[in-house]
């Protein structure tokens, strides 16, 4: 039984989540493809603070209203039985009511959910004892797979685009992550 490091929003939920809400907030026109850096300070041109006041009265909307990305549903749902589903999030701890909630209305199994509010995610990515991440972040990625020397897998979006260290698998959806855990998991079991 492999355990699963699952980050949440950008890789369980569609990474595409925060464009109509930037727009209609930040009077833009923003596409997908616009969000070509995880910073959203610098897609915008406002500041931290300004960034983190608007997040903190959208946030929790955001979350809640989030759509699956594609195929994370079926995916997860066959893995449930087979893996442990461990979900650690830089969603910060007070929106953890939130965040369970959107699991159990979208019936998305979980084994537990760690809110660990930064994006720094080594630690818990050690004290959960991880065999492969699934993640979003570019920056994360690479650390966590240099660091722990497991397997990342790094979902593809428009602001995550850097180079990878051989140990980042890039994937542009669920179903090609599912085959290359799998292809992978069948190497360690032989």
């Amino acid at each position: 039984m492999l355990r699963l490091g699952i980050d949440i929003d950008g890789t369980v939920t569609a990474p595409e989540t925060f464009v109509p809400y930037l727009n209609k907030s930040f009077n833009k026109s923003l596409t997908y493809n616009d969000l070509n850096q995880y910073d959203l300070t610098k897609v915008l041109n406002i500041t931290e603070d300004d960034f983190w006041q608007w997040m903190d009265e959208f946030e929790p909307i955001i979350y809640k209203e989030a759509p699956l990305a594609l195929h994370a549903k079926t995916v997860l749902d066959d893995w449930k039985e087979q893996h442990q589903l461990l979900f650690i999030s830089a969603r910060r701890k007070h929106l953890f009511d939130i965040t369970h909630n959107w699991f159990k209305e979208r019936e998305l199994y979980y084994h537990n959910i760690e809110l660990i509010g930064t994006h720094n995610k080594l630690e818990a990515v050690k004290n959960n004892e991880i065999s492969i991440f699934f993640e979003d972040k570019h920056d994360n990625a690479c650390m966590i797979s240099e660091e722990h020397q497991i397997p990342v897998i790094l979902f593809n979006t428009p602001y995550n685009q850097d180079p990878v260290p051989k140990g980042v698998v890039r994937v542009n959806h669920w179903l090609e992550a599912k085959n290359w855990v799998n292809q992978w998991y069948e190497t360690k079991v032989i």
